[in-house]
């Protein structure tokens, strides 16, 4: 049967039971779905491993447990009009195969889907289907990408205008912000482990897809940033969360703490700019200096950075915490090492710069941590065409690592060494490996950032630390998803086995390093 033609079989469509509609989640008790996840279980199987944002590709879904679902909008039968149904779904998967063979420890994700619903689904939405489920409450419907159809993406803004509660989903405004009505939605393809909607050219929504409770850090850090005064940030005009507090049971998250579980973000979109990625290949195409700009956004990232500090508490990192720190690092070289054969010749010199980190620490020096962006790149960076004014965006962090890691304090090294690794990368595509261009914009951004702050070319071993780090992530995300790109992280191994260079971070241009696109998990 087509899924353009209303479906003639079994029982007409009726609505979500009761239990499932935008009521409060009772005590102790599982939210009971009528047969919904059951019916919806072999579609979202299927659709789920193709979304760019699922987290669990090559691995089997082996099951689906309802966490809470609400209908944000009505879906009556007959007719055209949609509806929209809002399910926080866990979807349960294998590990992969650990050490010697055998099997890792499996994952249980919780995923926010916003599943439109309506009898007919018109042909520009075909490329947004999901399925016709077989059975359940929405038996025969089509059912399909909520976001991809304006009229739905609309409901959602309408909701963030309109604080309020809607069963276990809590939208909230900030304090003075108004939110026009009307504004158009237009959903972004470029999105990775994320979906966001431009309205009106006014605002940008996030939806978050793999979720956990606690507070999102692209909520938290914008919103305190605001507090003190900064104006590199968009401030978050709204938000909407989920408070499963009253969820226990197999369909609650253990641990929840009593944390609500932010689902999306709305903060002001900036028309007109262009992310950093963007500036940088189109400098490279001209062979174009760059140094101006990486300039400034150094001198916006200690701005950043201090504004952070300022607004947020912060510690200091002894003995104990260094060594943890070194440990972790090496941890994640171990398990690359035996991953990749081409980085096992280098194991040994790239453990070295770990080991000086412990060793500083066991010497008694100390530095300083604070919250950071957590993932800085260039495709994180605006800059806005009429002023060319910096701006930092994006600061969820890598959501492949814990909400708590994500949260914790951590030295402002590692986002320097993320800008670094992006101005390298950079070079790397725009095809001025071996020239001076990196070199160039690598020192003029730690020259901008020392205007502010300290130099961090003033802290080699720290640094050098975190560059290796972030390499050598690289060079396991180039073996599993592009193999022809593993030479541009490896030469940046070369380099960074050979120790730090005289006077601080090493600068050689033909590394490789950084995202090469908007999107903190995917290497290029």
């Amino acid at each position: 049967m087509s899924d353009a033609a209303p479906s003639r079989r079994g029982a007409p469509p009726g609505p979500l039971p009761s239990a499932a509609r935008a009521t409060a989640a009772r005590p102790a008790a599982p939210p009971a779905d009528g047969g919904l996840l059951g019916s919806l279980a072999p579609l979202l199987s299927e659709w789920l491993p193709r979304q760019r944002w699922f987290a669990g590709k090559g691995r089997p879904i082996t099951g689906f447990t309802l966490v809470a679902a609400t209908e944000l909008l009505p879906a009556p039968a007959g007719g055209t009009a949609p509806g929209l149904v809002h399910l926080l779904v866990r979807a349960q998967q294998l590990g992969s195969t650990g050490p010697g063979g055998a099997p890792a420890r499996g994952t249980d994700d919780c995923y926010q889907l916003l599943l439109g619903v309506q009898d007919v689904l018109p042909p520009q939405l075909a490329p947004a289907l999901i399925g016709r489920p077989a059975g359940g409450p929405l038996h025969g419907r089509v059912v399909y990408e909520g976001l991809a159809d304006p009229r739905l993406a609309a409901v959602v803004l309408e909701r963030l205008r309109l604080p309020g509660r809607l069963g276990p989903l809590r939208f909230a405004r900030e304090e003075g912000t108004v939110i026009a009505a009307g504004l158009a939605p237009r959903l972004l393809g470029s999105e990775q482990s994320n979906s966001s909607v431009v309205y009106g050219e006014t605002y940008i929504l996030k939806l978050f897809r793999r979720v956990c409770p606690g507070t999102n850090p692209d909520l938290e850090l914008p919103r305190a940033l605001a507090g003190a005064g900064c104006r590199r940030v968009p401030t978050p005009a709204a938000w909407f969360e989920a408070d499963l507090t009253r969820l226990t049971g197999p369909a609650g998250l253990p641990g929840t703490g009593g944390e609500p579980m932010t689902l999306g973000v709305l903060q002001p979109f900036l028309p007109g700019s262009a992310d950093g990625w963007q500036l940088a290949l189109g400098a490279l195409a001209v062979r174009a200096d760059f140094t101006a700009s990486a300039r400034a956004l150094g001198h916006a990232t200690a701005e950043v950075h201090g504004a952070l500090a300022e607004a947020l508490p912060t510690v200091v990192l002894r003995r104990p915490q260094l060594e943890r720190l070194a440990g972790a690092m090496t941890q994640r070289l171990d398990a690359a090492a035996d991953a990749v054969p081409a980085l096992r010749p280098y194991r040994a010199a790239l453990r070295g710069a770990y080991e000086e980190l412990a060793a500083l620490g066991r010497a008694g020096r100390t530095w300083s941590a604070q919250r950071i962006h957590g993932d800085l790149h260039l495709g994180q960076t605006l800059r806005t065409a009429s002023d060319g004014r910096w701006s930092l965006i994006d600061f969820e962090g890598e959501p492949a690592r814990p909400l708590a890691e994500r949260r914790r304090p951590q030295p402002v090294a590692r986002d320097i060494a993320g800008m670094l690794r992006s101005f390298d990368y950079a070079a790397a595509v725009g095809r001025a490996a071996g020239t001076a261009w990196s070199d160039r914009a690598r020192a003029a951004f730690c020259e901008g950032y020392a205007t502010v702050h300290g130099d961090p070319r003033e802290e080699p071993r720290l640094l050098r630390a975190h560059e290796t780090d972030k390499a050598v992530y690289e060079v396991l995300y180039e073996a599993r998803h592009r193999p022809d790109w593993l030479p541009v992280p490896m030469a940046a191994i070369r380099r960074l086995a050979e120790g730090p260079a005289e006077g601080g971070a090493p600068t050689d241009p033909s590394s490789g390093g950084g995202d090469l696109r908007p999107g903190p998990r995917n290497p290029v």
